[in-house]
């Protein structure tokens, strides 16, 4: 089930501006079993469109969540590594900087398999995870991490509130974009958050994604693509004020959000401000070209895979991602071109990429099979990969990377 949007999910303007049309895709995170593959896959438009009123880049159309969450949903946050190290140096500031003891509490919205909980968890800190996602919900309680297994909403936050809980600090990484009510769900925090608490986000920024033509961490699940602009309004709107802001390096480049109901702003908000306005994230110009820059990106990318095949070169991928599969569907990359792809994510092995329908293997295959050449189709975690395979490496193997440009590395 999909609907279109009529007017801006922020600010409620008509006039949005379609920007960016990546065609007609399955669902990004829709992984096949064999039995699946013969079966017809839905698919839905993927496009993007600019608000001039508020400044928010958003997809044009909504798919349902229960379609896009609960449903055998494969994501893991415990697999990468790198992952697992950011967010412990996040809850571990955050204990020492905000004071968190026994007596505080911590509820995360989105917490997957409580990859970030268990290290308040460990400090004897109460905590609440609340994801929709039966499997990772699941692997969370199963260590230590109590769950609640639903969507988080404005409703949940008042049932929570009524029950006696309200958080020291909300945690709510990379959940803010896929939200079709993204004001129920700031609301909910608003309600849930104690008036000296803090929420701090993370999401994706929409000016690294669009500088750098991240084009493949759009899908279906991504409803918003955030600048500060749109971020401090939408805050606004609900009594929450945005209050400080790190930028950071993880997923491409993304925004850490210090959010209060008591307005105290940092000069780091403002400074960002001003140079999104100075450099016109506030105007639709800024976006009129990042449609022909996504085409030359699947151009090259087609002709240099071409190229290698000819030459009679093997040539694998490596993540089993969401993101990968907005760039092999809309570059239209099958099994003519690339024979399999490996992830470490076990929830994921033996199993077809969405739409084209490429095995998913194991890492070992890399070794095994010794293809030549590897898409890295996680190129968000491009290091710690590199690190990984570096036996793969040393036999010869080498990596191909999408973006900004086509490469090997």
């Amino acid at each position: 089930m999909q609907e279109k949007i009529s007017a801006c999910r922020i600010c409620q303007s008509p006039g949005v501006v379609p920007v960016l049309s990546l065609g007609v895709t399955p669902l990004a995170d829709g992984l096949l079993k064999e039995d699946q593959i013969s079966a017809p896959e839905p698919r839905f438009p993927l496009s993007v469109a600019f608000c001039p009123e508020c400044s928010l880049v958003q997809l044009q159309e909504t798919v349902s969540p229960d379609q896009l969450f609960c449903q055998d949903y494969p994501y893991y946050s415990s697999f990468s590594p790198a992952l697992l190290k950011h967010s412990r140096e996040n809850a571990l500031n955050l204990i020492r900087l905000r004071n968190l003891n026994s007596g505080s509490f911590v509820i995360e919205l989105a917490s997957n398999d409580g990859y970030l909980l268990k290290n308040f968890v460990e400090h004897g800190i109460p905590v609440l995870g609340i994801d929709p996602a039966e499997g990772p919900a699941r692997a969370a309680e199963a260590i230590g991490v109590p769950t609640q297994c639903t969507f988080f909403s404005s409703q949940l936050a008042q049932d929570l509130r009524s029950e006696g809980k309200a958080a020291d600090v909300i945690v709510a990484n990379n959940v803010l974009a896929h939200v079709a009510d993204t004001h129920g769900f700031v609301d909910g925090i608003h309600t849930l958050l104690k008036d000296t608490g803090v929420a701090v986000i993370e999401a994706p920024y929409l000016k690294d994604l669009v500088q750098h033509c991240e084009f493949d961490t759009i899908y279906h699940e991504h409803l918003c693509y955030f600048s500060v602009t749109a971020l401090d309004r939408l805050f606004r709107m609900h009594g929450l004020f945005l209050n400080d802001v790190e930028r950071l390096s993880i997923h491409g480049g993304s925004l850490r959000l210090y959010v209060e109901k008591i307005e105290n702003v940092s000069p780091r908000v403002t400074t960002l401000l001003r140079e999104e306005r100075e450099e016109g994230l506030t105007h639709v110009r800024y976006y009129q070209d990042f449609a022909s820059r996504v085409e030359r990106i699947r151009t090259e990318l087609r002709m240099l895979l071409n190229d290698l095949k000819q030459k009679g070169a093997r040539i694998a991928a490596y993540g089993a991602a969401a993101k990968g599969s907005t760039l092999i569907n809309y570059c239209d990359l099958g099994t003519d071109l690339i024979d399999f792809v490996v992830d470490r994510n076990t929830h994921k092995h033996g199993r077809y990429m969405p739409g084209q329908h490429i095995p998913i293997l194991a890492t070992e295959a890399l070794l095994d099979k010794k293809p030549d050449y590897v898409l890295l189709l996680a190129w968000n975690f491009a290091d710690e990969i590199l690190e990984q395979q570096k036996a793969y490496r040393q036999l010869g193997g080498r990596f191909i990377t999408p973006v900004p440009q086509p490469r090997v590395m």
